[in-house]
């Protein structure tokens, strides 16, 4: 493949509202259909043409590490102190370069066309360009009339849409962070759009798109994968390799569960998520839950 432009996953997180889950994987390695987050988020980018990516980690960073050892076209930055998303980015500008990169957080899962959002961005003369959507539990980004950015604030006036988590940017903006320091990029926006550079806003609609942030939010991905006629195929159920599953198991609504999992006899299984490797208990009858071991 040859790759157009950079690309940057944040990915070094706590993913705090996601405990207990999270005490033992980082958000983005969460599997969704057996499969960590991180991988469909950099394929995703690869299809696009974006590469090489930069992959950030921190909090639990050895199993990302481990994770990307051998992934043709990533790079890991492995941060020693937390830096937010911010300090992360300002962390990587020698790698980043010159030209625009394309920036994603590491806990979304969407359908947005990537390679559109990068030559709209190339088109425009924008220091950076923000996608954002209607989505009344996020909104709180100011537009005017033209489509530019003009606040981050829920107390601005006039309408607001959402920020997806995913921006292009000129790496130059970063310069204003000091290196080392935990930075939030929204502070770094807010610094530019004072000075008067463009940021503008690009607009999705007709997409999905989920926030992983919290286990209800991590369920109703799954449920929308295996249930949505857009996702889904012939069936609501989900089975990873090597997994044992007794004459006697039933279910309902749809389940996903992962490779090397043991069920035991007696068990029923309703709207749940199995992680790889669980052994659940015989006569286990669970709705609604992530069973993580």
């Amino acid at each position: 493949m040859i790759y157009q432009a950079k690309a940057m996953v944040l990915a070094a997180g706590f993913g705090t509202r996601l405990k207990p889950y999270s005490l033992f994987r980082p958000k983005p390695l969460f599997p969704v259909l057996d499969k960590p987050l991180l991988f469909h988020i950099l394929d995703q980018l690869q299809r696009a043409g974006f590469g090489p990516v930069l992959v950030n980690c921190h909090y639990l960073k050895e199993q990302i590490l481990s994770l990307l050892k051998n992934f043709e076209g990533v790079v890991v930055q492995d941060e020693p102190v937390e830096l937010g998303t911010g300090g992360g980015l300002r962390m990587g500008q020698d790698f980043l370069g010159y030209e625009p990169v394309l920036v994603t957080n590491g806990d979304i899962f969407h359908t947005i066309d990537l390679a559109g959002v990068y030559q709209d961005h190339c088109r425009s003369n924008a220091a950076a360009t923000l996608v954002l959507h209607d989505c009344p539990r996020f909104n709180r980004v100011s537009l005017d009339d033209e489509g530019c950015i003009t606040a981050f604030a829920e107390n601005s006036p006039g309408p607001k849409l959402a920020f997806t988590g995913i921006h292009v940017l000129d790496p130059a903006l970063l310069s204003v962070i000091p290196a080392g320091s935990f930075y939030n990029i929204i502070d770094c926006y807010r610094y530019w759009i004072k000075k008067g550079a463009k940021l503008r806003a690009h607009v999705v609609r007709g997409h999905f798109w989920t926030d992983m942030g919290t286990p209800g939010d991590y369920l109703d991905l799954h449920r929308v994968l295996l249930t949505d006629k857009k996702f889904a195929g012939d069936s609501s159920f989900y089975v990873g390799e090597n997994v044992t599953l007794p004459r006697d198991f039933s279910c309902e609504g749809w389940f996903s569960i992962g490779s090397n999992v043991r069920v035991g006899r007696g068990c029923h299984l309703s709207r749940v998520v199995v992680w790889d490797s669980v052994q659940i208990p015989d006569d286990t009858n669970i709705s609604d839950a992530i069973i993580a071991g």
